[in-house]
């Protein structure tokens, strides 16, 4: 038996180790080619067909194909099984299944794997532990257990052998991906194969649990405030590299609006959590989950406001992001919905979607004929799919190219958005973003959502933008995912914001847009007053207020 490699993701020492082992290279690539091949070939021929039955046959061929070439594999089917906007409905059952109704291995291995790596027999260490898992995902299985003298908790198992699989498909799938690379219809140039390994590099982070113990608490920490998102407690007494333990989550799996429904549960309000929350990891935190699989995300009874309440698990892939794409990120929604195409190349740049050097003029159309017809009229028909058929063409005939750290982030966008039209095609994601980003903008609450702010509400020249800061209002105002008058609290933050010493930049810009050219400008003056009072007429404040009050008494409403 070969001895187990490093649990760390090296493709130079991995594509030595594999080619010293032609035996190993020779019958995987084969197995895989065939495997693959086979079930194109197949789909080719008969994806065409209207008959129910033979497209449920095919998802079970497709389910079956991931299942039997493991791993890395089944987190390929995982990723597809939360987008039902490119997978048919008849697929989409049976990948579904591979987040955690896979075959599950040998209960004896997973009895020993604990003693090996906890240091005692699993009779001494828990009062009840049954004889099969209630789960088996793709890297471990998981076992309903309780400990002596503690409460119930969920146990997960590694797979035996796992580093060794993923080692060997991870050195053929990126031999496989280099070599498709130039027939392929999107041009990603040659980040590919760095994506391939920021996915690698991710994989073999995974399987080493106790850095996922660390995640979890880390991940636990920052929404220690958030009574909306649960994370479960690790027990580390109970935890090692291939064994982790933590509290048992009694909720139901975000998989099916019925039975969502059927638990009176609420889908609007889950899908709201877990956008927001996925914002606030990417936008806030920096730090966030890669995998929000249904799988990964319970509903749990009750609601916070107008959020729901959901339970996050599985902290084995997650990723940072750096506090300079943080904030360009932000940017970029902004620029996106104010149109503001110029800025959002700019933005592409930053991100390192183009080259600095790049010529942005003609690229500067091309964004706009295809993400300003994605918006259309009106900014909640913006989706990612939208966006994912233009952008194709637009990569292909322009320099873009996928930054390798960015492999990680869309994913985790792309599942989220993909989670949320399962429960809810008609769900936008933009219908909850932009609210979020400029409720956030509105009240300044850090320094570099200030500094946003002011590139948001003044032009190059200094001169203050009325419609723009009319279109943050009104964003807030109409915000479908609010419960009640959001404008006022937002409206309190940002008063507080202008008068305090942390507004002091705009207090400046203010006067420095209201007296130009040694005189005063009296324009801009008299429209943000009457701007403010419009949006802040007692008329309508009254109403507003009297909204929130019957929303909150009413339980009916919510």
């Amino acid at each position: 038996m070969l001895s187990s490699p490093a649990h760390r993701y090296d493709p130079g020492a991995d594509l030595r180790w594999l080619l010293l082992r032609p035996w190993l290279l020779i019958s995987r690539l084969v197995v895989l080619l065939s495997q693959l091949l086979g079930l194109a070939l197949v789909l080719a021929v008969q994806s065409g067909s209207r008959d129910p039955k033979v497209q449920q046959r095919l998802g079970k061929r497709i389910f079956t194909t991931l299942t039997n070439l493991g791993p890395c594999f089944i987190k390929l089917g995982q990723a597809l099984s939360t987008r039902p906007d490119l997978v048919r409905r008849d697929w989409l059952d049976e990948l579904t299944k591979l987040q955690d109704n896979l075959p599950a291995f040998p209960h004896a291995i997973a009895l020993k794997t604990i003693e090996e790596e906890l240091g005692a027999p699993v009779e001494q260490l828990f009062e009840e532990f049954p004889d099969h898992p209630v789960a088996a995902a793709s890297l471990g299985q998981v076992y309903r257990a309780k400990p002596v003298g503690g409460s119930w908790v969920a146990v997960k198992v590694q797979r035996p052998r796992l580093t060794q699989q993923l080692r060997r498909d991870m050195v053929l799938i990126r031999l496989m991906g280099v070599v498709a690379a130039p027939l392929l219809p999107l041009n990603l140039g040659f980040g590919l194969g760095e994506i391939i390994d920021e996915f690698g590099r991710s994989l073999f982070e995974e399987i080493d649990y106790r850095r996922e113990a660390d995640n979890a608490e880390r991940f636990g920490r920052l929404f220690a405030s958030n009574p909306a998102v649960i994370v479960p407690r690790v027990d580390r007494s109970l935890s090692a590299q291939r064994v982790i333990t933590t509290t048992w989550i009694n909720g139901t799996k975000l998989q099916q609006r019925q039975e969502l429904e059927a638990h009176h549960l609420d889908p609007a309000s889950l899908i709201r959590t877990g956008v927001i929350s996925g914002l606030q990891q990417l936008l806030e935190f920096g730090y966030f989950h890669a995998d929000p699989h249904p799988g990964n995300l319970f509903a749990l009874p009750g609601k916070t406001g107008a959020m729901g309440h959901l339970a996050y698990v599985d902290f084995g892939m997650m990723d940072s992001i750096s506090d300079s794409d943080r904030l360009t990120l932000t940017g970029a929604v902004v620029h996106l919905i104010n149109r503001d195409f110029a800025a959002l190349a700019k933005d592409f740049v930053d991100l390192g979607f183009l080259n600095p050097n790049t010529d942005l003029t003609p690229i500067v159309p091309a964004l706009e004929e295809v993400l300003g017809g994605a918006l259309g009229d009106n900014v909640g028909s913006f989706n990612f799919k939208a966006i994912t058929d233009r952008f194709s063409e637009l990569m292909y005939a322009y320099p873009f190219r996928v930054p390798a750290r960015f492999a990680l982030i869309i994913r985790a966008v792309v599942s989220q958005e993909g989670l949320a039209l399962r429960l809810d095609p008609s769900f936008r994601i933009i219908r909850v973003a932009y609210p979020y980003v400029a409720k956030r903008l509105l009240a300044g609450d850090t320094a570099e959502m200030r500094e946003k702010l002011l590139e948001v509400l003044f032009d190059s020249e200094g001169r203050l933008q009325l419609q723009r800061l009319e279109s943050l209002l009104a964003v807030v105002e109409n915000d479908e995912s609010a419960v009640g008058a959001e404008l006022l609290p937002v409206a309190g933050a940002g008063l507080k914001l202008l008068l305090g010493q942390e507004g002091r930049s705009i207090r400046e810009r203010l006067l420095l847009t209201l007296v130009r050219d040694d005189r005063l400008n009296t324009e801009d003056l008299r429209g943000l007053l009457e701007l403010l009072g419009r949006t802040f007429a007692p008329q309508r404040m009254v109403r507003r207020l009297r909204d929130q009050l019957f929303t909150r008494l009413n339980p009916l409403a919510a």
